[in-house]
């Protein structure tokens, strides 16, 4: 049986539990940003009547704050107020 591409075994772990780009990062081997770049295929990947890509946004720890322009991203602070205490997005398929 031919070796699973990791794009495919990051999606194979977002069908069985939500995941954030460092639990991703570390569960794969490769960085934060490198395991944003393959979730950002992924959800483009699944596209079927039976799968949705979910996405929990970035959440400020100190305001709130979600509405971020790319859920897709680690950004460094909040926009609000500042705060450089930004909780990760979480993806998952169901």
């Amino acid at each position: 049986m031919p070796q699973r591409t990791t794009r495919e075994r990051i999606a194979d772990a977002l069908r069985e539990e939500a995941a954030t780009p460092s639990a991703l990062a570390v569960e794969f081997e490769i960085s934060p940003h490198a395991a944003l770049s393959h979730v950002e295929h992924v959800a483009k990947s699944v596209d079927g009547p039976d799968e949705e890509f979910l996405v929990r946004p970035p959440q400020c720890e100190e305001c709130g704050f979600n509405g971020f322009d790319d859920p897709l991203n680690l950004p460094s602070r909040c926009p609000e107020c500042k705060h450089e205490g930004i909780h990760e997005p979480a993806f998952t398929i169901e």
